[in-house]
């Protein structure tokens, strides 16, 4: 037998089911399954599974506390070093999204030794550092097993003040929605898989789903952001629907929100990998489940209709913030040098609980 290291390169997304966040279980399920989960009154968890944020928060002093995640995933891409940073910066994502720092790390991986070998088990090790140390953080030690399907991912824990929490229940009426990143990468994640869109298409995902959102989160914190959250796996209707019913039973209002579609940020290749009947089975998932409550323009076609439910895999921020406070946010993200800072509409009251109107 040959070194375990020089095992002939494999297509990791071909010994996956599904890619990236797409493999989220659907909304609807997991609201099924959680509905049993008991309910422990902890008073120093100040943000539980409840309302579907990006990360728990739980007290640890009057002016400390613990930001923890977990986001776990199979391959999305076929270099093993891009899937490690892809799975780094989705998972730090969570905590820049609750306006936290974050602290220390530990990996998750299940990985197919025999198939694969060690080789692109060590770039994927290589590439999630890379990032962490980006972040200024270092992995200190995690858990492994060998599985035939790869999948990797962080724990990632962070601090922030108790009362200085962005939770995803934050919002109100009359505040601006800005998107930090584009959409559709799960379009075009699944085009590169089912050989209908060459590697180099992704290129632009790519370095997108390796940036950091902590510019982003810098920029909301400096501005006063009322709430925001991370769109990976639901989708932008569908994380945007989860901050609207945590929002609204925060502020005791009905709450909903008014999208422009042309205001919002698209990969290239997207709309014609769409129109060949291109995207993951997340992405009509998360359509199925979002749709009820959703009121789309009569112009709006069934493709786009699943592009805004597309399963983002570390994906932008959604931030709401005060009409007055928008220039402001929007003048911190170009001084950050956040390249995408798109205001693609703003939170209502509504008569339904989370109704999402796009025109």
């Amino acid at each position: 037998m040959g070194n375990s290291m020089e095992r002939p390169a494999i297509a990791l997304t071909q010994l996956a089911r599904a890619a990236g966040c797409a493999a989220k279980i659907s909304q609807a399920d997991l609201r099924e399954a959680l509905s049993s989960l008991p309910v422990f009154g902890d008073p120093n968890v100040l943000v539980g599974h409840a309302t579907g944020d990006d990360a728990a928060v739980v007290r640890l002093t009057d002016e400390l506390a613990l930001v923890e995640t977990v986001d776990i995933f199979p391959p999305i891409v076929d270099d093993a070093f891009d899937f490690g940073r892809i799975a780094a910066a989705n998972a730090l994502s969570d905590i820049y999204a609750m306006g936290a720092r974050p602290i220390n790390a530990l990996t998750f991986v299940a990985w197919p030794v025999e198939q694969v070998g060690l080789g692109p088990l060590a770039s994927l090790f290589e590439g999630a550092a890379a990032i962490c140390a980006e972040a200024g953080i270092a992995i200190s030690g995690g858990h492994s097993i060998v599985d035939e399907e790869p999948k990797f991912g962080l724990f990632v824990t962070g601090l922030t003040h108790p009362d200085k929490i962005i939770s995803n229940a934050g919002l109100k009426a009359g505040d601006c929605l800005v998107l930090t990143k584009p959409i559709g990468t799960g379009v075009l994640t699944t085009a590169v898989k089912r050989g209908h869109l060459p590697e180099a298409g992704l290129s632009e995902a790519i370095k997108s789903m390796t940036t950091l959102n902590r510019s982003a989160a810098e920029a909301m914190i400096a501005a006063g952001a009322h709430g925001a959250t991370d769109v990976t796996g639901f989708g932008l209707l569908g994380h945007l629907g989860n901050m609207l019913r945590a929002s609204s039973a925060a502020a005791q209002q009905p709450l909903g929100a008014q999208l422009h579609l042309d205001r919002i940020p698209v990969f290239a290749n997207v709309r014609s990998c769409l129109a060949e009947g291109l995207c993951p089975g997340g992405t009509r998932r998360n359509l199925q489940y979002a749709a009820p409550n959703a009121k789309f323009d009569p112009r709006i076609s069934e493709a786009e209709q699943l592009l805004l439910a597309d399963a983002q895999t570390s994906g932008g921020l959604i931030i709401a913030v005060a009409e007055d406070s928008l220039g402001q946010l929007l003048e911190e993200l170009d001084t950050r040098g956040v390249q995408t800072r798109a205001l693609i509409g703003s939170v209502v009251a509504s008569d339904i609980v989370g109704r999402i109107e796009v025109t």
